[in-house]
């Protein structure tokens, strides 16, 4: 018998050679995860959110959870995931359009278009793969409609984070995995309180601060949900970022491993494994 028997992590490029393997069993379930692309409210252009709904609107998104994920990936349309308790299921996400990002721009101030920084980690992470294939998708996507990206590639993930909260990028491709499970995990990317830590968009919105900050502190799960519903709204009108991909979850584990399952948080949960 091998002596791994559940692995780490399985990347996307992998998932077809495991499957075909009578070995193995691949597991799979909707991920607790966002991949996002953030603008720096703080830098101009981006404080114009017709700019940022052009960039956002700009981007082929099918093509990176394709090329990008192999398919293993679905489009996201909020700042949080549809297996997220709290996620807004009205939310659609904008459909591409170069020729309406262009006329964005121009009525922006910005015919011509313009140039900015896009800050990634070259660093493989269970969310993103492969950020320097996305970040030159992305790239070629917003050269179509004029706009100039400087890809600035980061190998420290700790340097990667202070420059995020600094905020010395235009815009940078980040992403989390929930620590808790509760919508509040996510909306406080976006929160006042976490401008220059976590808020890599450094957006404060009075009213969307104010629909998450009473959500919690309230117990009861469909008076937060209607709140959360509200800030997700907010979101969707203001675009302080590109949510780009919810990454499904997948592990490989030996044939006669017994009762594992994955655990959408992150640690690996040993807890009823056996063998047979």
């Amino acid at each position: 018998m091998n002596e791994c028997q559940i692995s780490a992590a399985l990347r996307p490029v992998d998932i077809a050679a495991f499957e075909a393997d009578s070995n193995f069993q691949v597991l799979s379930q909707p991920g607790l995860n966002l991949v996002y692309l953030a603008y720096n409210v703080t830098h101009q252009p981006l404080n114009d959110g017709r700019v940022r709904r052009a960039l956002d609107m700009a981007i082929d998104k099918q093509a990176i959870i394709d090329g990008v994920y192999e398919g293993h990936a679905q489009i996201a349309v909020a700042p949080l995931p549809p297996s997220q308790w709290g996620f807004d299921g009205s939310l659609k996400d904008t459909p591409r359009d170069l020729k309406k990002a262009k006329a964005l721009l121009e009525e922006a101030g910005y015919p011509r278009g313009f140039s900015i920084s896009l800050f990634i980690l070259s660093v493989e992470r269970p969310y993103n793969p492969n950020a320097r294939l996305m970040s030159e998708m992305i790239q070629a996507d917003w050269a179509k409609i004029g706009v100039k990206v400087n890809v600035v590639i980061n190998e420290d993930f700790a340097k990667f984070l202070k420059s995020g909260g600094d905020g010395k990028h235009d815009a940078i491709l980040f992403g989390m995995i929930s620590v808790n499970g509760d919508p509040d995990d996510w909306l406080r990317l976006l929160s006042c309180t976490t401008v220059g830590s976590s808020n890599f968009s450094r957006w404060c919105h009075k009213e969307f601060e104010g629909l998450i900050q009473r959500a919690a502190q309230i117990t009861d799960i469909a008076e937060r949900t209607q709140l959360y519903t509200q800030a997700q709204k907010i979101f969707k009108s203001e675009q302080p970022f590109t949510p780009v991909a919810y990454v499904t979850d997948y592990q490989v584990i030996s044939k006669h491993v017994t009762g594992f399952k994955i655990n959408p948080l992150g640690p690996t949960i040993f807890s009823g494994v056996g063998l047979r």
